[in-house]
């Protein structure tokens, strides 16, 4: 099923679990093999109390709880975004969205500007803006 997108259209909260496993693996998926996204102990020497997320994973899960909602004929076609507080182990990041502007896009399709932001302990781990187009 496809959501129509409109304006103002708040997207439900996404509660993504921050698991050690998350983070290595989404590392290796994304072949960064930095030591602080595996190794705690390269990480602590480095001055973070533990390994943390890549961007490229953060990317991926924006990407996921956008196309989720919007529904399997959904299409990414700009991801913008800008990280902020470490997403560690043992935490939660909370993904949020609003829809801030519709256009017409191709062939009769919907171009929806979705802001995002995903929270953690910390703070604000992720805010940007994505672009989805989407079959009305």
């Amino acid at each position: 099923m496809t959501t129509v997108p409109r304006t103002g259209d708040v997207l439900p909260p996404l509660e993504i679990p921050v698991t050690r496993t998350l983070i290595v693996a989404g590392a290796v998926a994304s072949r960064d093999y930095q030591d602080v996204h595996h190794d705690a102990e390269a990480a602590r020497e480095k001055g973070s109390p533990d390994v943390f997320m890549n961007i490229l994973t953060t990317n991926g899960l924006v990407g996921r709880y956008v196309t989720d909602h919007f529904g399997p004929r959904a299409v990414l076609r700009k991801v913008a975004i800008r990280l902020g507080a470490p997403n560690y182990p043992g935490d939660t990041m909370t993904l949020t969205g609003t829809v801030t502007g519709v256009t017409d896009g191709p062939d009769g399709t919907a171009l929806a500007l979705v802001r995002v932001a995903g929270a953690n302990g910390l703070g604000h781990h992720v805010t940007g803006t994505v672009t989805v187009e989407v079959p009305r």
